[in-house]
Parts: structure tokens; C-alpha cells; sequence
């Protein structure tokens, strides 16, 4: 089983943009972590970044829709679409295509900071939305993931 982990923009700044929102760990040893924690309960993780939109849409495209079988397919999406959440349309249209469940993760609670961050275009579309929880919010994502299908998860 595969999960893609898709991360926005300035996900690759992690632990040197706005520590005091985003937290102090590095973007990569955030995905060694990932990866570790989804080995665990037989996971394997997909992990992409971008800082543009037709990439981060092109991305969802090839892993997440359709119905042929594909070797690059995954089971499930995470999705960190940062700044992208209040802006674009094209990956709320993107997510909606999505034939596998797409959870939406934040960082930090965007109902907390400015208002122009409080709407999220595409929580309407993704199966459910997770936020506040620092890099924490990955995890339990993947961990409600592996619930829903049926993995033996612990902790």
C-alpha cells in the first residue's frame, strides 16, 4: 500500500521559515520521520514537494485519479497545499478529481491567523481536514489513513 505526501509551498523551508508557527524540525528529517512512521504499519510514502501550482496539480493527476492500474498510483493522499488552500481553484478542481481519499493538513490552525487564511477552498472537496498540530498533523493523517483501511496501526 502507498500514500502520497504532498507538500506545498515553502514546506521545503521548514525549520528556517516562521518557527514560531511552523516549528523548528527540517523539511527532511520531517520525511525521514514519514517515512519511518508509515513503515511501521506497512506503508510505503510517495513524498513531493512544490512551490507551484500546475506541478502540485499535475502531481495529483498522475497518483490520485483514474481507474487504471498504474505502478505510480497510491492508495491515499496527504495534502499540506499551504498558501494554495486560499487561492486556488485549479487544485480544489484537482482534488475533486481524486478518486482516492485526499486529507488536507495544515500546520498551523488557520482559523487562528489572518482571515484571509481562514477559508479553504479545498476542504469542501478532500476527505477530511486536519490542522493546528504542527507536523503532528502529517501523523495523524496517515494514522486516521490506516484506520480507514484496516492497517494495524499503534500509537
Amino acid at each position: 500500500m502507498k500514500f502520497l505526501i504532498l507538500h506545498g509551498p515553502n514546506v521545503n523551508l521548514l525549520g528556517k521559515r516562521r518557527t514560531d508557527i511552523y516549528g523548528m524540525v527540517p523539511y527532511e528529517q520531517l520525511n525521514a520521520v514519514l517515512m519511518q512512521y508509515a513503515s511501521s504499519f506497512g506503508v510505503e510514502l510517495v513524498i513531493h514537494q512544490s512551490n507551484r501550482e500546475g506541478e502540485l496539480v499535475d502531481l495529483l493527476h498522475k497518483f490520485a485519479t483514474g481507474e487504471k492500474a498504474d505502478p505510480t498510483k497510491v492508495q491515499a493522499v496527504v495534502f499540506n497545499p499551504g498558501a494554495y488552500a486560499h487561492t486556488s481553484i485549479a487544485l480544489r478542481d484537482a482534488v475533486e478529481t481524486c478518486t482516492i481519499p485526499v486529507i488536507e493538513v495544515h500546520m498551523s490552525n488557520t482559523l487562528a491567523r489572518e482571515e484571509f487564511r481562514q477559508e479553504s477552498l479545498i476542504a469542501a472537496v478532500a476527505t477530511g481536514q486536519i490542522q493546528g498540530f504542527g507536523v503532528l498533523s502529517y501523523f495523524m493523517a496517515m494514522f486516521v489513513l490506516a484506520k480507514q483501511f484496516g492497517l494495524d496501526v499503534r500509537g
